[in-house]
């Protein structure tokens, strides 16, 4: 299967490495993230985490400007987070439903088909561990386009079954049937290794991108199910000098990325 760099988000692996010098590990993910807006036209760009936030100003900065930026709670606000407008519970749940937002949550579990656990590890009657609880993910996913961010790729988070389905994943929004599927979409998945996508004939999760210095097979140890990946999977867009300006000039002067990912 093909990895195509506009799906992805990437292109094919530099040349020399002093291409790719000038670029963290933090700012890669921050460049994977801002691209799941790209083209988004104006709608509410809702970045749950430090590298997702970065990521969508700096979409609104460069390449989509049409972006509705919020404070994750009541409040649009501009580039510098300085309120724009109120946004009371009520009219994002509008907007929500209109399919007017693209959300980038978290994960404490991600399966195969994008099914998201954010609730509880272990059995539902007797967990081990308590976590955030449902929160809005069946409506997000159902609704709206929704991506996910995940700082720290490994075994327990990329898993081959979710203890409980917060956001819903392909194959149970398939079993559920067309009210279901008619707005849900995955857009992709970031992690601190790469950019996950679900273009395969059964919507499982594809490897899109590496970023510079991840290896295919790095991924695949740190991942509890088989990846559908290309024989010539290509590296992550690197940054261009502007956008590393933007990043840490402007948009996150005091670094914060680099304690979400570290180097």
């Amino acid at each position: 299967m093909s990895t195509t760099p506009t799906a992805a988000g990437a292109h094919p692996a530099p040349d020399t490495a002093s291409d790719t010098a000038g670029a963290t590990r933090a700012e890669y993910c921050v460049i994977a993230c801002a691209e799941a807006w790209r083209d988004s036209g104006e709608v509410l760009a809702s970045p749950m985490g430090t590298v997702p936030g970065i990521g969508a100003r700096l979409a609104k900065r460069t390449f989509s400007p049409g972006l509705l930026l919020t404070d994750g709670e009541a409040l649009l606000v501009g580039l510098d987070g300085t309120p724009e407008g109120w946004l009371p519970y009520r009219q994002h749940l509008a907007m929500v439903t209109g399919g007017r937002r693209h959300v980038m949550m978290g994960v404490s579990q991600v399966d195969r088909f994008g099914n998201q656990n954010i609730s509880c590890i272990g059995d539902w009657a007797q967990p081990t561990r308590q976590l955030l609880g449902v929160r809005g993910a069946p409506v997000n996913t159902l609704n709206n386009p929704t991506s996910y961010w995940v700082p720290r790729h490994s075994t327990r988070v990329f898993v081959e079954k979710v203890d409980m389905v917060c956001g819903v994943g392909y194959d149970n929004a398939a079993a559920a049937g067309p009210s279901a599927t008619r707005y849900h979409r995955i857009p992709r998945v970031v992690s601190d290794l790469g950019v996950f996508d679900f273009e395969t004939p059964d919507h499982s999760m594809r490897l899109a991108s590496l970023h510079p210095g991840v290896t295919a097979d790095q991924v695949r140890e740190a991942t509890g199910f088989a990846l559908t990946a290309s024989a010539d999977v290509p590296f992550t867009r690197e940054p261009s000098p502007a956008e590393l300006r933007l990043i840490r000039e402007v948009i996150d002067p005091d670094g914060l990325r680099d304690r979400e990912v570290r180097a």
